[in-house]
């Protein structure tokens, strides 16, 4: 392993985020996956939509409860063991949903529970091995293309679980993701070595928690806010098309595929800008006043101009995301290497979180009023971002913590 010096001349590190990214797209297609097979579920099964929403949201419970735990034994004890062994234990409770003999019952819940359980290891410690292999003119970026992780992995299964469950039955599907998480956890063990940790002087007193301040709270407060206009736009994108401006469900589903893989590319985007001008939290509050023009237009066009509705559709499917990079980036750097695990667990716990709430909330205010108001009301959460995000501390923390 090289010395820490060496770490960013090391052409290891660029291996170390491939098998990263790897692991990560093999975590989402199953967390994010199961949703892809509701008609399936409903067809061949006989499953009532409230029956399969339990299914639905089972990994991502599973994910959110043991996010924070899974950080903390990333920042004990390193990254690649607690990644292969959150892998290894999702590829089996996956693997058991979908073997057994009587599925759907209470057994296939709990599995799908400890699924999403195992994969929160993934969420909370592949950023910080990225973090710990990368210079601070590089985090950016790498963090960037590691955040196109779970657009990948939910277009992974988008294309195979639908056809692969037609074919196989709907749980027997969810093999795929099991064996790609096996396969991963393999690659994380043979080829993501944990980067060099920084030696602390003898009797050095223990780095103290970075939240006894202010600044990395508002930071998860900005980011959770932020997940407001990417849901927004994510989930109501393809409804409106279909309903509202008459498109038919293949032209819209393609609409927001190709939204998804440019949302991707700017996610990678927004990283290499942070890297270029050398802080995270000012291209984020760019980009979160930038959300806010983009669902203000989107509700005035629903009201006078369809093409400019479904224009910031298109905009909005990179502008609401390429944040996301940016404050996983910050959170890590301003937490520090001690805390950087549980910190990133925090900061996925509240944005799945928020996650969950906004298509249910924002879905009664649409039905409500309409899309037009709905998004105008979602655009008060950008909006209060722009407020939030702490830019002019950034980086005097920064650096503080870099020390320790």
């Amino acid at each position: 392993m090289p010395a820490p010096t060496d770490v960013t001349r090391s052409r290891r590190r660029w291996v170390v985020l491939g098998a990263g990214v790897l692991a990560q797209t093999a975590a989402c297609s199953f967390v994010y996956g199961v949703p892809f097979l509701v008609p399936l579920l409903r067809d061949q099964d006989g499953f009532s939509l409230a029956r399969v929403g339990v299914y639905v949201g089972a990994p991502t419970a599973g994910l959110l409860l043991t996010l924070i735990a899974w950080g903390a034994a990333a920042d004990r004890t390193g990254e690649r063991r607690v990644i292969a062994a959150g892998l290894v234990v999702c590829a089996t409770a996956v693997a058991g949903a979908a073997l057994l003999p009587d599925p759907g019952g209470a057994a296939t819940i709990a599995l799908l529970l400890l699924g999403g359980a195992g994969a929160a290891s993934v969420f909370a410690a592949s950023g910080r091995m990225v973090m710990g292999w990368f210079a601070v003119r590089e985090r950016g970026t790498a963090m960037g293309i590691r955040q196109t992780a779970q657009p990948l992995g939910v277009a992974l299964a988008g294309l195979t679980l639908p056809s692969l469950g037609v074919a196989v039955g709907s749980w027997t599907a969810l093999l795929l993701p099991a064996v790609l998480c096996l396969i991963s956890a393999v690659v994380v063990l043979a080829f993501a070595p944990d980067p060099p940790r920084p030696v602390r002087p003898e009797g050095a007193p223990p780095e103290g928690s970075p939240y006894r301040t202010p600044l990395l709270w508002r930071v998860h407060g900005a980011s959770a806010l932020l997940v407001v206009p990417q849901f927004a736009v994510a989930a109501f994108g393809t409804e409106y098309l279909v309903r509202e401006q008459g498109w038919g469900v293949a032209a819209a589903g393609a609409f927001v595929a190709a939204g998804q893989v440019a949302g991707a590319l700017g996610r990678i985007a927004s990283g290499w800008w942070s890297d270029r001008v050398g802080s995270r939290l000012r291209p984020m509050r760019q980009v979160a006043a930038a959300a806010v023009v983009v669902l203000l237009l989107f509700a005035l066009g629903d009201a006078v101009a369809g093409w400019l509705a479904v224009a910031m559709l298109a905009i909005g499917a990179v502008v609401t995301v390429a944040d996301n990079g940016l404050a996983f980036t910050s959170i890590a750097e301003l937490a520090g290497r001690s805390w950087s695990g549980r910190a990133l667990g925090v900061q996925n716990t509240g944005q799945n979180a928020v996650a969950s709430a906004v298509p249910v909330a924002l879905g009664a205010l649409v039905g409500a009023a309409g899309y037009g108001i709905g998004f105008a009301v979602a655009a008060l959460a950008p909006l209060v971002a722009v407020a939030v995000t702490p830019v002019r501390h950034e980086h005097a923390a920064r650096e503080a913590r870099a020390t320790h």
